[in-house]
């Protein structure tokens, strides 16, 4: 059984967008500075040394526009490297590989690779999927990224219609510029009073 790993950078107020998702976006790339040699060890911990990764067809086009081509890193390599599965309605457009189309099946198709054998699967950006797989009880950790600043706009990662959930605390660690990454354990849906 494969574990499911939600990985997301987000700012304090739960926004996830920047200018790489969207040129049109205020305040560009706000994660830039933020940025150490420090941080970018534990993202790269946190990731593995080997995992494949669940795409939203969106996020699959935007990463598919840069890593392909971006200057050679430890992380690079390995997200280049990583089966991609890619939830989309046009297959026949997919050409950043290795990949894998789950169609509009995401939760059958979902059960089905985490019940395979393989690396971690590891699910960032998305916001979408982030959602469905709460919902469904196939996420089994939830790391959130959390940058010191508030955007007050933009796209968040948490949905309005995110189901409410239960998580049992983990780790943290705080890279040099403030960054957070919080390690849950994915226990459920929150019961109702």
């Amino acid at each position: 059984m494969r574990t499911l790993k939600i990985i997301e950078h987000m700012s304090l107020d739960g926004v996830m967008q920047n200018s790489r998702d969207d040129n049109d976006f205020p305040y560009g790339d706000w994660t830039a500075s933020y940025r150490t040699p420090a941080g970018r060890e534990m993202v790269m911990a946190i990731h593995g040394e080997r995992f494949d990764l669940v795409l939203g067809r969106r996020t699959y086009d935007l990463w598919s526009g840069f890593w392909p081509t971006a200057p050679s890193s430890p992380i690079g390599a390995r997200i280049n490297a990583a089966t991609k599965y890619v939830a989309t309605h046009r297959p026949d457009s997919l050409v950043w590989g290795p990949f894998e189309a789950i169609g509009p099946s995401v939760v059958a198709a979902l059960r089905r690779i985490k019940s395979q054998d393989g690396p971690n699967l590891i699910l960032s950006g998305s916001s979408s999927l982030t959602s469905t797989l709460l919902e469904h009880g196939l996420a089994d950790e939830l790391i959130a990224i959390v940058y010191p600043v508030l955007l007050g706009t933009g796209k968040r990662v948490f949905a309005d219609r995110t189901p409410a959930q239960t998580f049992e605390f983990v780790n943290t660690q705080t890279t040099p510029a403030g960054v957070t990454l919080t390690t849950y354990k994915v226990l459920g849906p929150l019961k109702k009073a």
